[in-house]
This record gives C-alpha cells, structure tokens and sequence, in this order.
C-alpha cells in the first residue's frame, strides 16, 4: 500500500509515497477484505504495531478506515482519526462512507484519465516507432551510398529519439580496429567532419562491437577511454551515449552510435528502438559497402584491362634488352638480384636509355609478375593533375571531375608502380608519395575514407636527385626512400660494341613491321654509327633505324648518315671518354675495288657521308637517276643526291 495524503496535528515524519506490505498493515486489511476497520482506542489495539507506532507518534488515539469503492474495484482506502478516544458517532461514519464513495468516484475518474492519457500517449509514441522504422525503410532502399545512407538514418532517428550527436564506425579487418566513416554533431564547431576516419580501437563503439549488443553510457563510461575524439565529445557536452552492433549473417560490421547532451537519455525503450532501427541499419550498410567493393573492383578491373591491353601492344619485353657489353651485363646482373624482393629500386640514366624497359624486367622476374604493371611519366601529366593521376579524385574534387576515379596507385594494388622522371614531381606533392611509401595508405582527392595498398615502386629519372636535395629542389626524405637500390644504365656512347647489335635488331623489326626485306647493311656505314655519340640514345637510334628502313629500296639497309649532326659538345664528350685502347686499336676497313678507304678513327662525318656516296656511285658504275641508280639505292631523289655531290665535291674526273 502506498501513502498518498498524510496530514495531521504534528509535523510529519512520513512522506507520502512510503510503501507498507498489504499483510502487515490496517490499510492492507480494508483494501484486501473491502470492508471499514474501527480503532476506538489506540492504545488497546494490538494488531500490526508498525501502523500503530505512526499514530500514537502522531497523538492519534481514534482512527477509522474506510474501503474506496468504485462501480468495479476497491481503489484503496480513506484513513481519518482523531486524539481523543471513541469521539465520532455512527452517523459520523456514515457520513464519512458517503464521503469516501464520493472520494472513489473522483479517483476512479482521474485513474482512468490517466490510464487513458497513458495510453493515448503510449499510442501516439508507437505510432512514432512504427513511422520510424517505415521512414528508415524507405530511406534505406533508396540509396547505395553510405554517407547519403547515415544522413537518412539520422533525420529519421531524430524525429523519435532526440539526439545530438550521432555516428557510424565500420570494421576495417585488414587493419583490425574500427574506422569512423561519417560523425555528425549538432554544433556550430562540430566533433569531426562527416566522413573523417578515426582510429577506435579503444572506443566506446568497441565496446559494443566485440560484445554484439547495445550498450549505454554516461559521462563517467566515457571518461575511461582515453582517445582525443571522447575528450572532444566531452567537451561538447555529450552527457549519454548508445552504441549498438550492426549485425549482419556475416557477422558484425561496426556500430551506429547515438549521443545526447542530457543525462539518462536513453532510456529501455529507446534503446530497443534503435536496436531495431540498427538491425535495419546493417543490412542497408551491408549492401552499400558491397557495392562499393563491386564497384571499385568493377573499375580497377576495367583499368587493368586497359592497361593490359595496352602491354599486349607493347612489344618491350625481358628478351628485348639487347647488348653484351660488360656495362650492360652488370647492369642486368643488379635487375636479376633486385627482382625477386619488393624493395623500391631507382633507375638512373640518360633520356632514351631504356630505364621503362629495366623497369619492366625487374617486374618479369618479381614475385610480381601475375600482377599488373602500372607506368606514369610524371613530366607527361600537367603538375594540377599528377596528384588526381597518382591518387585518384572522387566526383565532385574539383572542376571537371565529373565521376569518380582510381588512381595509379590503387590500379597497382599487388603490383608494380613505374615512376619515370620522378623528379619532376613537384614538392608539394612529395610528401603525400613519401607516406604512400612509408605507410602503403593514402587517400583520393576529395575523401577522406583512407585506403590501404600493396605496391612496388620502381622509379626513374634522367635528372641529379642528389644535387636537387642540395638545391631545395627535392626532399631529402623522399630521395632517400627512392634510392634504397640504385640502377645506373650506361648512354649508348659508353656501350659502342652494342650498337651493331642495335642496329641489326632494329632494322629486323622494322622490317618485319613494314613488310620489306633488309639482308645486309654496309659496314662503313655501321662504323661511322658506332661511332656516333647519339644524344638520344636508344630512343634515337631506334627512330634512326626505323627511317632507314622506310627509306630503303632494295635489300640493303639505306642508313641516312646525311641526316646526322654532331654536336661539337657531344662531339668532344665523347672524344675525352674514348679510351686509350679504344683509340689507338686499329678499326676494320671496308675496302671498295680500286680504291683505298681512308683511316676510320679519323673519319669526320662529312667525310662518311663523301665516302659512302662514292660507294654507291661506284656500285651503280655512276649511275645517279633511274630505279638502279645511286640516289634511289641511296633513299634521296636525284636532285638531292646532285646537290650533295656538288657540295662535297665530288664527280668522277676527280674520284
């Protein structure tokens, strides 16, 4: 029985609310057997003391309880009393039963109102439930896209279980710890941006996660966990905080995390609430990281089919290092021993050398090789772009991005990255490549949700990374991440004894390609090459040869030795780097029927072009025009071919 008025002569010791056991007290007699209970004296009373010490501590020597009874129950009792003994009459108490019926019917009615209140609001609160889950239903169905999926969640919650802070923190399993993937905060500062990633591992999102069921917080709760974010919710005012499961049949994917400025927010209901709403909730986020596992595969897979494409048109292969100088040998030697581990090697070399083609080996030998071989020139792309092609952007990053796209990096994911010219990356950009290197993680322009890679980096660079660090041009930290291996490829004039074989590779390719037959190529002509310092390197002397089989008529390969220009710089280069025994070895001369060929280590490039003209002047018994002629053999049209022989002073009186 529970005491709802008490008023009396004395101040009272008891409070309305206090509660006595139905079998220990008079009130419980009258409410059980409905009938009234007449105490006339107090002190001769000897049933249920407990009750008898509050009346005589409040001087009452008289009391009466009277049944409150309405049309369908017995609501409680009416108590009254007096200090003096025997005091009411009969018709006082039938006065006071009147009273008390009176008091019942007043009860009943203000129970029921309240009953009905209750229900009505128990309704209405129901109703809210039910359109609650409906809304979120709806809004679930509607999108793929996690952070539009958090947004709806959160709208929808809000309309039912106030709230002031709210977030969804998935599992990342790679990693094993929890990544907040969106947070929202009613503040005009905010927590954190929505889509921050935040390291959880000691969280009160893991709390909930390793457990599998919702679990409430109060300040107290949070104050034990130790990262800034918790100190930060703190500090905003966060009093309550519920963090429930996302349960999905593969398990647990993270947590919904619900947060309040008041105290005891959350109460029982709502937080079976929000488990329903959670369990909705995974499902929907389930299907949406999926899809975007589907779609980033889709996409990755879609680029690798270019670029595997493109490498089936590619015709560089392992094979097609040609060469068997001691320079070169030492050079594949440091490939073949470099190849087998995932260490980031730095290919060294002049503009032409062959580096991509280095780069390519030390990828056909690596554990690598099953995987896609991924190429970007960093002087090839404009210096706004580079981080968008290294990184990747996300729809919307900046003007033009008109739909989302993977970067370099990703599309190398268990692969091989090649950097050529890395030093022209600009510095700006230099640090964000540093932690790809460093921590294998980076982020597409325009997100911040972190994604995690496994690349092999070979870079290369015709420039002096280590003056550029002395220069502020480069990071030293990046140069040195970079040259963990070096490779220096040799020019092409440091590798003379290889140029032949060039040449003859070459010109059975391009013939092949072109459809012609080259069976020979003069030997002068392949000395005076041999000779040349060819700037370009390989590069060069690959389009070289290209022409000259395009402008071949015959058999034999019509070098365009005419076409050449030494550079008095490389020209003299190379002069000071020809060895001693290079220079004082006797070459091989090509010897024409009556005549002599002069000394070829002291050959000028005029006088090669002079010689080999007579050559053919001489082959043709000095036929210049026509189909045999000289200037058809030679790949030139007659008036050229006229104009050089004036120029060099040759006719066949003097020859």
């Amino acid at each position: 029985m529970r005491l709802y008025l008490l008023e009396g002569v004395r101040h009272r010791n008891i409070e309305p609310g206090a509660e006595f056991p139905i079998d220990e007290s008079f009130a419980g007699w009258v409410w059980k057997n409905q009938k009234p209970y007449i105490i006339t004296n107090v002190e001769e009373e000897t049933k249920y003391p407990e009750s008898l010490a509050i009346l005589r501590e409040h001087l009452v020597k008289s009391y009466y309880l009277l049944p409150l009874m309405s049309a369908h129950r017995c609501l409680g009792i009416l108590g009254f009393g007096n200090v003096s003994e025997a005091v009411y009459t009969q018709a006082d108490l039938d006065f006071m039963q009147q009273a008390a019926n009176q008091v019942a019917v007043s009860l009943d009615n203000t129970l029921n109102f309240r009953i009905a209140l209750a229900q009505q609001h128990e309704l209405s609160r129901e109703k809210d439930r039910l359109r609650l889950l409906l809304d979120v239903t709806n809004a679930l169905v509607s999108s793929l896209d996690l952070d539009e999926l958090f947004v709806a969640v959160t709208d929808c919650m809000r309309r039912v279980v106030p709230h002031d802070y709210a977030s969804v923190a998935l599992h990342d399993a790679e990693a094993n710890l929890l990544r907040f993937q969106a947070v929202e905060l009613n503040s005009e500062q905010g927590l954190v941006r929505p889509q921050v990633p935040v390291s959880a591992e000691s969280t009160p999102a893991s709390a909930a996660f390793s457990s599998g069921r919702a679990t409430v917080f109060d300040v107290e709760g949070l104050s034990h966990f130790s990262p800034a974010a918790i100190h930060a919710m703190l500090g905003e005012g966060i009093q309550s905080l519920c963090c429930l499961p996302l349960i999905t049949k593969n398990g647990v994917l993270g947590t919904l995390n619900v947060g309040s400025r008041r105290k005891r927010a959350f109460q029982p209901e709502d937080v079976e609430l929000l488990s329903q709403v959670s369990a909705q909730t995974a499902i929907a986020f389930d299907n949406a990281v999926a899809y975007q596992q589907i779609a980033s595969l889709k996409d990755k897979l879609n680029k690798e089919k270019l670029y595997l494409e493109d490498e089936i048109r590619t015709e560089y292969h392992f094979g097609a290092i040609v060469g068997g100088s001691r320079s070169l040998k030492k050079v594949i030697q440091l490939v073949e021993t470099v190849a087998p581990t995932d260490s980031t090697v730095l290919i060294r070399g002049e503009t032409g050398t062959g580096k991509e083609l280095i780069a390519r080996a030390i990828h056909s030998l690596s554990n690598r090789r099953e995987r896609t071989f991924v190429k970007l020139n960093c002087a090839a792309i404009p210096t706004g772009l580079l981080e968008s092609e290294l990184f990747g952007h996300e729809k919307g990053a900046f003007t033009g991005a008109i739909a989302q796209r993977i970067g370099r990096f990703e599309l190398a994911h268990q692969g091989t990255l090649f950097l050529d010219e890395v030093g022209d990356i600009p510095l700006e950009l230099q640090p964000k490549l540093l932690r790809v290197l460093q921590e294998m993680e980076f982020e597409r322009l325009g997100s911040t949700r972190t994604i995690r890679v496994n690349v092999r980096l070979v870079a290369a660079t015709n420039r002096d990374l280590s003056q550029m660090v002395r220069d502020g041009q480069f990071r030293s930290d990046l140069f040195y991440r970079l040259n963990i291996f070096p490779i220096s490829i040799p020019p092409l004039r440091e590798r003379q004894e290889d140029i032949p074989k060039l040449i003859r590779y070459f010109a059975q390719k391009y013939s092949v390609r072109l459809n012609k037959k080259i069976t020979s190529i003069a030997s002068q002509a392949m000395e005076v090459l041999s000779r040349y310092p060819w700037p370009g390197n390989i590069r060069e002397l690959e389009n070289f040869v290209e022409r000259a089989v395009i402008l071949s008529r015959g058999t034999e390969l019509a070098l365009p030795i005419a076409e050449l220009r030494f550079r008095d710089s490389h020209a003299s280069g190379a002069e000071d780097r020809r060895s001693k025994d290079r220079r004082s070895a006797s070459q091989e001369k090509t010897q024409v029927p009556g005549q002599t060929a002069p000394d070829s280590s002291n050959l000028t490039l005029e006088d090669a072009e002079r010689e080999h003209i007579l050559q053919m002047l001489r082959a043709t018994d000095w036929q210049v025009g026509g189909p045999e002629g000289a200037a058809a053999r030679l790949g030139m049209k007659r008036t050229t071919l006229n104009s050089k022989m004036k120029r060099l002073s040759i006719n066949r009186t003097r020859s």
